[in-house]
């Protein structure tokens, strides 16, 4: 298929606000009010809200330190740079929050968004040919097509939980270990939350190569193929996942919150390598304008969801912000704890059979990853 670009297109714009030193902006970041005054968010439920608590005061510290140490945008006219991202995502929030709150320009950028749809290769070929010089996406959907050698780098991570598996309640499955010898719904057999799933599975003592049946449906027949019987249960991302979840009266079986995942990188910042080489500042301003973004949206979840609502056209604010509010936005890996993360992710793709297993996880992640932050 042809790579066009698409007419989804933002510009963020307005004056340049000149600040102290990033750690600065930082403070002010984290003391500024909601623009209108909005009710307090309620704590999200049970296991999440205890990672997502847990993680605030160590995220504060984390971005504060890692700021300081980056380097001060240049001042003057704001740096033009183009990103590339899926705006039905809304994992990806980060992106039109940083348009709309002005963290692009408080770090001397001005940023053109383009969409190129759900077509991983397209959009990573976007960033190795320079049509587009950042992208947000989804790590379990990356890490295999970078191992082919795309002129691309990972600079960071926005947030943790997005996926979820589910079945209905009569089919009493309250575990991954119940899914043996089942038939699970997915809309692409490549699919990030395939991958995702098929790691858990693995985790859980369930082969995901022989103990279970992935049938492919279009995204949105899911839940007719598990309202038919045709699956016993389903696994997609947000906000379907969500949405489904609510609408068929589903349970969640698991989702990327669980366990070490509430506390890894789902999605991920990338960055063109003609960027680095050529204007490696304006890499680190990007990616920290996106993860001061993410958390953002971390702590102003309402204000997130009406900022994405545009994009969702058919889902309400309620659904858009308590979503919000179930994902892991507490934590913004980049450097070595993002790293970190990559190895891990390459090694449990390695054991089910995605990424080969002569790859050496930690070579593979110096490969593709760049601290952009580093002093």
């Amino acid at each position: 298929m042809p790579v066009t670009d698409s007419p989804i297109r933002m510009r963020s714009f307005g004056p340049v606000i000149v600040h102290e030193g990033r750690s600065i902006a930082m403070k002010r970041l984290a003391c500024r009010p909601p623009r209108t005054a909005l009710p307090s968010p309620a704590a999200p439920p049970g296991r999440r809200a205890a990672l997502l608590g847990a993680g605030a005061f160590a995220t504060a510290a984390l971005l504060a330190g890692r700021v300081a140490a980056a380097p001060s945008p240049a001042i003057g006219t704001p740096r033009k740079l183009t990103l590339s991202w899926s705006p039905s995502s809304l994992c990806h929030i980060a992106v039109p929050v940083a348009v709309k709150e002005g963290f692009f320009i408080r770090h001397g950028l001005d940023v053109d968004l383009i969409s190129w749809g759900s077509t991983t290769d397209a959009l990573l070929a976007s960033l190795s040919t320079g049509k587009a010089d950042i992208a947000v996406g989804m790590v379990l959907r990356w890490i295999k097509p970078l191992e082919q050698g795309f002129d691309v780098r990972l600079t960071g991570g926005t947030h943790a939980g997005c996926m979820r598996i589910m079945a209905a309640p009569s089919a009493h499955i309250a575990n991954l270990g119940h899914l043996r010898g089942k038939r699970i719904g997915i809309g692409d057999v490549a699919g990030v939350d395939k991958n995702f799933f098929a790691i858990a599975l693995k985790k859980a003592g369930v082969n995901p190569v022989t103990d279970v049946d992935w049938r492919t449906f279009p995204p949105d027949m899911l839940g007719v193929a598990i309202s038919k019987g045709e699956v016993d249960a389903i696994s997609t991302g947000d906000p379907l996942a969500y949405n489904l979840r609510r609408s068929a009266g589903l349970i969640e079986i698991a989702s990327n919150m669980d366990a070490e995942y509430a506390n890894r990188a789902c999605c991920v910042i990338a960055a063109g390598g003609a960027l680095l080489r050529n204007d490696r500042p304006a890499a680190a301003a990007a990616t920290l304008a996106l993860v001061e973004a993410a958390d953002w949206a971390h702590h102003h979840p309402a204000e997130a969801a009406a900022i994405f609502a545009p994009y969702a056209p058919t889902r309400n604010l309620e659904e858009l912000t308590d979503t919000l509010r179930s994902y892991g936005n507490h934590r913004h890996p980049t450097g070595r704890d993002f790293r970190g993360d990559i190895i891990a992710y390459v090694n449990e793709l390695k054991d089910i059979e995605v990424i080969k297993p002569s790859v050496n996880a930690e070579r593979f992640a110096d490969r593709i990853c760049v601290d952009v932050l580093a002093s």
